[in-house]
């Protein structure tokens, strides 16, 4: 599995905008076989930071998905109301390998 970890800098006086950005790409992951874990907005310290993460079963599934994106009408609507609104200043990108068991949860799935 591998999960893409974004950061956001985003305007944060268009904070409702950015959410209504982040419930249609959740959506939309699910759709083109990903699994979303959420954004996280700000609620305490900076009011300019924002994050998400999504995972995909492979490199190569998250590639089929970005290559969707284009050809996809849902997508490409996402990607025009942050065009028209402008609320995302930047973005990081970066990918992981997840950890979700620990060593007592491991270990149960050998004895």
């Amino acid at each position: 599995m591998v999960t893409c970890f974004l950061k956001y800098v985003i305007d944060p006086a268009k904070i409702a905008h950015f959410e209504h950005y982040g419930k249609l790409w959740i959506d939309l992951v699910h759709e083109l076989g990903g699994l979303h874990h959420g954004y996280l907005l700000p609620h305490e310290g900076p009011s300019n930071i924002a994050y998400a993460t999504f995972s995909f079963p492979t490199l190569a599934a998250y590639e089929t998905y970005r290559n969707a994106i284009p050809g996809n009408l849902k997508c490409q609507a996402a990607l025009d109301y942050a065009n028209e609104h402008q609320f995302i200043i930047s973005y990081e990108r970066n990918f992981f390998k997840p950890v979700f068991e620990g060593m007592e949860t491991s270990a149960r799935l050998f004895y």
